[in-house]
């Protein structure tokens, strides 16, 4: 694996919005094998933090964060508050 590919691969995993999904399309690697990098690649602390993150977070996920979207859209009233009022 090229350094350039790993720092891809550690740069779409911190981010919030690349799913590991995405990820996976993208590098071939499935979502165990980018723990390994993360866990290969980073400090102890950094990997710790960041797996602390992603295993709370419904959009590291593609099929959860669809639920979750399906469930904001289940509930009355919603769509009649302001963009910034839903956040």
């Amino acid at each position: 694996m090229t350094e350039q590919l790993k720092n891809q691969i550690i740069r779409m995993a911190w981010e919030d919005r690349t799913t590991f999904d995405e990820i996976e399309k993208r590098t071939g690697l499935a979502e165990a094998e980018v723990i390994k990098v993360m866990r290969r690649c980073l400090k102890a602390k950094s990997f710790r933090m960041w797996r602390k993150r992603v295993s709370g977070r419904v959009t590291k996920h593609a099929g959860k964060f669809r639920e979750s979207r399906e469930e904001l859209k289940r509930v009355p009233g919603l769509h009649l508050l302001n963009r910034d009022e839903r956040e």
